[in-house]
């Protein structure tokens, strides 16, 4: 499988893909498929922005030209904050899990957080009791920081988040 950042052209395929993520997994994601789905192809292709800088990066996976994994990040741009990225919106459809995918989309995100100057950590969440995702983020040395109870409404029930973080750059983590 071939790992590459997605381009403008490739946001029909994101948009798709994403929609499916929303849809059969509301409670991993904090965005609904009604209001993502809504969202002009324009906003789509403007989170795959080619741009060196640009506040946001997103990852795609292909098996035979095919889109079948994303992952992005997340630039922060306040002075204070600049040393933090987000990884956000990781999802492998069932059809392509087990195939080392995910690890690859991961390690594909942290090595463009790495490349981005100044950036030292990159933090995320995900849902509490979605024990393989969190497994594979732990093998990727990630490490939970605090459960945020009630993170997301899914349906008439709530889902608390695990907050994680990644240190890329920082010398000695005791400092923190």
């Amino acid at each position: 499988m071939l790992i590459e950042q997605l381009r403008p052209v490739h946001a029909g395929d994101y948009r798709a893909l994403m929609l499916e993520a929303y849809a059969l997994h509301p409670e991993a994601f904090s965005s609904s498929v009604a209001e993502r789905a809504a969202l002009p192809l324009s906003w789509w292709q403007s989170r795959l922005s080619e741009e060196p800088l640009a506040q946001e990066r997103v990852l795609g996976g292909f098996q035979d030209d095919r889109l079948a994994g994303v992952a992005g990040l997340s630039f922060e741009s306040r002075e204070k904050l600049r040393h933090k990225a987000t990884l956000f919106g990781m999802y492998v459809p069932d059809r392509f899990r087990q195939q080392g995918l995910g690890r690859r989309l991961v390690q594909a995100v942290l090595a463009q957080a790495g490349a981005r100057p100044g950036v030292r950590l990159v933090q995320l969440t995900v849902t509490q009791g979605n024990h393989a995702a969190r497994a594979l983020y732990e093998s990727c040395g990630f490490v939970s920081y605090g459960v945020e109870p009630f993170a997301v409404a899914a349906g008439p029930a709530y889902v608390s988040k695990i907050h994680m973080w990644c240190n890329i750059g920082f010398p000695d983590t005791r400092l923190a």
